[in-house]
């Protein structure tokens, strides 16, 4: 269990922010580091092009120890759609196939397999909601030779149902589909090895459990497809990118590894510098720590939410760090401004009031959610 560190952060003593799912709050270092690398471009004459690089590359080294992956197959991307993206345009689907995704599948990893989809003939196939919260049984049940592709999230993000992402990806190379995985709710809070998974792709946006800045994120590329297509068609990508006397003598060959998938301007001054430095942290904290710590506070709100008619996936099924709160009387409508006026902070997504704590919350937090729930049923 890590202690809480609200110290690193800018949250009052008053607010109970139980919402990373949301977006989290940037910790101090990591503002520090993004200020002094933004200040950095008042100088510009003091950048050398070797800098162009030297950042991109402590990045990717740095993510490599979250996912247990190669630093040549780490790609650097602004979005979680932009590795979406990526993997659609690489991945093969042929007329009568299927697409399989979750329902209710957060948009960013469905419209580009939608698209996919009606391009190459096939179909999109909706995993059902499992009413014993099993998500992983029921993606395995949906698994069948015609599937080519499962998209799929390590959390469903509307009912915090974890899935077991290593006997799906076996599952998948038992029928040949590739493994497209958006891991933008849970990589930095939830273990996860590409070793053990073997996924075709992975994407994860850093604003949210990766605690960075928006518009960075990463993207694992399996070494079977580094010669893919890019979105991109940019000059860092290429080849003999860190000689720029000979950028003018275009070249068809691209950088090593999954580096030809990186956006461009990938070397951002500003957000590359504060997303490593959180991910450093991340490290330091252990991600297995921060789930368990993360899961004793939800834990906890399980236990009360229960006897106010609140339920949620059984433990079992159920990310540590992920909860969402359902109540067969509905969500009252009033609930969000009445947390708001309590400076309590949460999210409420379709049917579901998710609460989302991490390593600055502490059982305070939780006891003062508890009782604005007691008010609002």
């Amino acid at each position: 269990m890590i202690p809480c560190q609200r110290h690193l952060f800018d949250i009052p003593e008053d607010v109970a922010y139980l919402n990373c799912a949301y977006m989290s709050p940037l910790m101090r270092p990591v503002i520090e580091a993004g200020n002094a690398a933004l200040a950095r471009k008042a100088h510009p004459w003091e950048i050398m092009p070797e800098q162009f690089f030297s950042g991109s590359e402590e990045f990717r080294a740095t993510a490599t120890r979250l996912i247990d992956a190669p630093a040549d197959c780490v790609a650097i991307v602004s979005s979680a759609s932009y590795g979406v993206a990526t993997a659609a345009r690489n991945l093969p689907v042929r007329k009568g196939q299927h697409i399989l995704v979750l329902d209710e599948q957060f948009p960013s990893n469905y419209y580009p397999w939608q698209r996919l989809a009606e391009e190459a003939g096939a179909s999109i196939k909706i995993v059902p909601w499992p009413g014993d919260n099993d998500w992983t049984s029921a993606v395995l049940n949906s698994l069948r030779d015609d599937v080519a592709i499962a998209a799929l999230p390590h959390v469903q993000w509307t009912s915090g149902g974890r899935l077991d992402l290593v006997r799906i990806g076996e599952a998948c190379r038992k029928v040949g589909a590739a493994l497209a995985l958006d891991l933008t709710q849970s990589l930095g809070a939830l273990p996860f090895s590409v070793r053990e998974v073997q996924p075709d792709f992975m994407v994860a946006a850093n604003y949210k459990w990766l605690m960075g800045p928006y518009t960075t994120g990463l993207l694992y590329v399996a070494p079977k497809w580094h010669g893919g297509r890019p979105l991109e068609e940019n000059w860092i990508q290429r080849a003999n990118a860190r000689d720029f006397t000979s950028l003018i003598l275009y070249t068809e060959n691209y950088d090593e590894g999954a580096r030809r998938f990186d956006m461009g301007e990938r070397s951002n001054f500003a957000l590359l510098p504060a997303a490593t430095r959180a991910m450093k942290q991340l490290l330091e904290w252990d991600v297995a720590q921060i789930s368990e710590t993360a899961g004793a506070l939800n834990r906890q709100l399980a236990a009360a939410a229960a006897d106010l008619g609140f339920s949620a996936p059984p433990e079992e099924f159920r990310a540590p760090h992920y909860m969402c709160l359902r109540r067969k009387a509905g969500i009252p409508s009033e609930l969000p401004e009445l947390l708001a006026g309590q400076k309590v902070f949460v999210s409420v997504r379709g049917s579901s009031v998710r609460v989302a704590p991490h390593v600055y919350n502490s059982a305070t937090d939780m006891e003062r959610l508890i009782s604005v729930l007691q008010t609002a049923v």
